[in-house]
Protein backbone atom coordinates (compact mmCIF):
# COMPACT_ATOMS: atom_id res chain seq x y z
CA UNK A 1 0.00 0.00 0.00
CA UNK A 2 2.92 2.09 0.75
CA UNK A 3 4.76 1.26 -2.48
CA UNK A 4 1.70 2.01 -4.27
CA UNK A 5 0.79 5.17 -2.66
CA UNK A 6 4.50 6.53 -2.95
CA UNK A 7 3.81 5.47 -6.92
CA UNK A 8 1.02 7.83 -7.16
CA UNK A 9 2.49 10.86 -5.43
CA UNK A 10 5.92 10.83 -7.24
CA UNK A 11 3.78 10.50 -10.62
CA UNK A 12 1.36 13.49 -9.25
CA UNK A 13 4.97 15.52 -8.82
CA UNK A 14 6.09 14.39 -12.44
CA UNK A 15 2.57 15.68 -14.12
CA UNK A 16 2.83 19.37 -11.94
CA UNK A 17 6.30 20.01 -12.78
CA UNK A 18 5.81 20.12 -16.02
CA UNK A 19 3.16 22.97 -16.25
CA UNK A 20 5.34 24.09 -13.39
CA UNK A 21 7.98 25.07 -15.37
CA UNK A 22 6.12 25.46 -18.49
CA UNK A 23 3.59 27.79 -17.74
CA UNK A 24 3.98 31.76 -16.93
CA UNK A 25 5.04 32.11 -13.31
CA UNK A 26 5.02 35.50 -12.68
CA UNK A 27 3.77 38.89 -14.83
CA UNK A 28 5.65 42.21 -13.85
CA UNK A 29 3.83 45.60 -14.98
CA UNK A 30 5.89 49.33 -14.72
CA UNK A 31 3.83 52.30 -14.62
CA UNK A 32 5.16 55.98 -14.32
CA UNK A 33 3.01 58.96 -13.38
CA UNK A 34 2.90 61.10 -16.24
CA UNK A 35 3.47 63.98 -13.97
CA UNK A 36 6.55 62.81 -13.21
CA UNK A 37 7.29 61.48 -16.56
CA UNK A 38 6.91 65.04 -17.97
CA UNK A 39 9.57 66.47 -14.94
CA UNK A 40 12.31 63.59 -15.92
CA UNK A 41 11.58 64.50 -19.96
CA UNK A 42 12.27 68.28 -18.56
CA UNK A 43 15.19 68.01 -16.73
CA UNK A 44 16.91 65.23 -19.31
CA UNK A 45 16.48 68.23 -21.73
CA UNK A 46 17.72 70.93 -19.58
CA UNK A 47 20.61 68.43 -18.51
CA UNK A 48 23.34 71.58 -17.05
CA UNK A 49 21.74 74.61 -18.34
CA UNK A 50 19.14 76.58 -15.39
CA UNK A 51 18.01 78.83 -18.06
CA UNK A 52 16.61 76.32 -20.54
CA UNK A 53 14.74 74.02 -17.45
CA UNK A 54 13.21 77.25 -16.48
CA UNK A 55 11.94 78.24 -19.57
CA UNK A 56 10.79 74.30 -20.10
CA UNK A 57 9.12 74.42 -16.72
CA UNK A 58 7.51 77.49 -17.55
CA UNK A 59 6.17 76.14 -20.90
CA UNK A 60 4.74 72.60 -19.43
CA UNK A 61 2.89 75.01 -16.93
CA UNK A 62 1.59 76.78 -19.21
CA UNK A 63 0.30 74.17 -21.14
CA UNK A 64 -0.97 72.17 -18.08
CA UNK A 65 1.13 69.03 -17.82
CA UNK A 66 2.36 69.50 -14.94
CA UNK A 67 -0.77 68.96 -13.56
CA UNK A 68 -1.90 65.94 -15.53
CA UNK A 69 -3.11 62.76 -13.93
CA UNK A 70 -2.76 59.10 -14.75
CA UNK A 71 -0.18 56.65 -15.36
CA UNK A 72 1.75 55.40 -18.35
CA UNK A 73 2.12 51.39 -19.02
CA UNK A 74 5.72 51.52 -20.26
CA UNK A 75 6.04 47.34 -19.71
CA UNK A 76 4.85 44.17 -19.18
CA UNK A 77 6.46 40.63 -18.92
CA UNK A 78 4.95 37.67 -18.33
CA UNK A 79 7.79 34.71 -18.18
CA UNK A 80 7.88 30.56 -17.39
CA UNK A 81 10.68 28.88 -15.52
CA UNK A 82 11.80 27.60 -19.30
CA UNK A 83 11.03 30.39 -20.95
CA UNK A 84 13.59 32.68 -18.15
CA UNK A 85 15.82 29.68 -19.12
CA UNK A 86 15.28 30.99 -23.33
CA UNK A 87 15.54 34.42 -22.38
CA UNK A 88 19.23 34.14 -20.28
CA UNK A 89 20.91 31.95 -22.94
CA UNK A 90 19.65 34.35 -25.89
CA UNK A 91 20.84 37.33 -23.60
CA UNK A 92 24.38 35.91 -23.53
CA UNK A 93 23.82 34.59 -20.12
CA UNK A 94 24.71 30.74 -20.41
CA UNK A 95 25.87 29.63 -17.61
CA UNK A 96 23.29 31.20 -15.67
CA UNK A 97 20.45 29.51 -18.35
CA UNK A 98 22.49 26.16 -17.17
CA UNK A 99 22.09 26.35 -13.56
CA UNK A 100 18.45 27.16 -13.58
CA UNK A 101 17.63 24.80 -16.03
CA UNK A 102 19.45 22.14 -14.11
CA UNK A 103 18.06 22.97 -10.61
CA UNK A 104 14.72 23.50 -11.88
CA UNK A 105 14.17 21.11 -14.50
CA UNK A 106 17.14 18.35 -15.11
CA UNK A 107 17.81 17.63 -11.51
CA UNK A 108 13.87 17.45 -10.22
CA UNK A 109 12.85 15.13 -12.98
CA UNK A 110 16.03 12.90 -12.55
CA UNK A 111 15.64 12.82 -8.48
CA UNK A 112 11.63 11.81 -9.41
CA UNK A 113 12.73 8.85 -12.07
CA UNK A 114 15.20 7.80 -9.54
CA UNK A 115 12.13 7.77 -6.96
CA UNK A 116 9.80 5.78 -8.96
CA UNK A 117 12.31 3.20 -10.02
CA UNK A 118 12.98 2.33 -6.75
CA UNK A 119 8.89 1.56 -6.06
CA UNK A 120 9.01 -1.24 -8.69
CA UNK A 121 10.02 -4.99 -8.00
CA UNK A 122 13.58 -4.37 -8.25
CA UNK A 123 16.35 -6.27 -6.61
CA UNK A 124 17.43 -4.86 -3.07
CA UNK A 125 20.97 -4.12 -4.24
CA UNK A 126 19.34 -2.02 -7.57
CA UNK A 127 17.42 -0.21 -4.65
CA UNK A 128 20.02 0.83 -2.51
CA UNK A 129 21.79 2.00 -5.41
CA UNK A 130 18.97 4.25 -6.25
CA UNK A 131 18.07 4.93 -2.85
CA UNK A 132 22.08 6.63 -2.62
CA UNK A 133 21.43 8.38 -5.83
CA UNK A 134 18.54 9.80 -4.27
CA UNK A 135 19.89 10.73 -1.15
CA UNK A 136 22.45 12.69 -3.12
CA UNK A 137 20.37 14.56 -5.52
CA UNK A 138 18.37 15.39 -2.72
CA UNK A 139 20.77 17.37 -1.12
CA UNK A 140 19.63 20.15 -3.92
CA UNK A 141 16.18 19.58 -3.24
CA UNK A 142 15.96 23.45 -2.17
CA UNK A 143 17.66 24.59 -5.17
CA UNK A 144 14.49 24.99 -7.31
CA UNK A 145 12.67 26.93 -5.20
CA UNK A 146 15.60 29.16 -5.13
CA UNK A 147 15.73 29.40 -8.63
CA UNK A 148 12.05 30.89 -8.45
CA UNK A 149 13.35 33.75 -6.10
CA UNK A 150 16.23 34.34 -8.93
CA UNK A 151 14.27 34.59 -11.53
CA UNK A 152 11.87 37.06 -9.73
CA UNK A 153 14.87 39.32 -8.97
CA UNK A 154 16.03 38.94 -12.75
CA UNK A 155 12.80 39.81 -14.09
CA UNK A 156 12.40 42.59 -11.42
CA UNK A 157 16.05 44.32 -12.27
CA UNK A 158 15.96 43.84 -15.81
CA UNK A 159 12.12 45.77 -16.05
CA UNK A 160 13.50 48.81 -13.58
CA UNK A 161 16.72 48.97 -15.28
CA UNK A 162 17.58 52.72 -16.39
CA UNK A 163 14.34 53.57 -14.75
CA UNK A 164 15.20 54.60 -10.91
CA UNK A 165 12.54 55.76 -8.66
CA UNK A 166 10.26 56.64 -11.63
CA UNK A 167 9.10 53.31 -12.17
CA UNK A 168 6.15 51.49 -9.91
CA UNK A 169 5.98 48.07 -10.16
CA UNK A 170 3.34 45.63 -9.57
CA UNK A 171 4.51 41.66 -9.37
CA UNK A 172 1.35 39.23 -9.95
CA UNK A 173 1.72 35.14 -9.50
CA UNK A 174 0.63 33.22 -12.64
CA UNK A 175 -0.77 29.19 -12.55
CA UNK A 176 2.57 28.00 -13.24
CA UNK A 177 3.84 29.31 -9.71
CA UNK A 178 0.83 27.09 -8.35
CA UNK A 179 1.63 24.44 -10.34
CA UNK A 180 5.25 24.44 -9.06
CA UNK A 181 4.44 25.19 -5.32
CA UNK A 182 2.18 22.23 -5.53
CA UNK A 183 5.16 19.94 -6.90
CA UNK A 184 7.34 21.35 -4.44
CA UNK A 185 5.00 19.89 -2.05
CA UNK A 186 4.43 16.98 -3.47
CA UNK A 187 7.81 16.13 -4.08
CA UNK A 188 8.44 16.71 -0.20
CA UNK A 189 5.59 14.26 0.22
CA UNK A 190 7.41 11.63 -2.23
CA UNK A 191 10.61 11.62 -0.49
CA UNK A 192 9.09 11.14 3.14
CA UNK A 193 6.88 8.19 1.43
CA UNK A 194 9.74 6.65 -0.34
CA UNK A 195 12.16 6.95 2.89
CA UNK A 196 9.07 4.91 4.87
CA UNK A 197 9.13 2.49 2.23
CA UNK A 198 12.66 1.87 2.54
CA UNK A 199 12.25 1.42 5.90
CA UNK A 200 9.75 -0.91 5.68
CA UNK A 201 11.38 -2.92 3.52
CA UNK A 202 14.82 -3.28 5.31
CA UNK A 203 12.99 -4.21 8.25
Amino acid sequence: MNRLLSFVVILASLALLVPGVTQPILTLSGTIEKSELTQAGIEHLAEGSPNAKEMLSMMSSMLGLDTIEGEVEVFQKTRSILGTVEELYHSGNILVAALVGLFSIIIPVIKLSFMLIQQLPISRQISNKMSLLTNFIGKWSMADVFIVAVIVSYMAGNASAGMGALLNTQANFEVGFYYFSAYCIFSILSGILVNQTAKNRAS
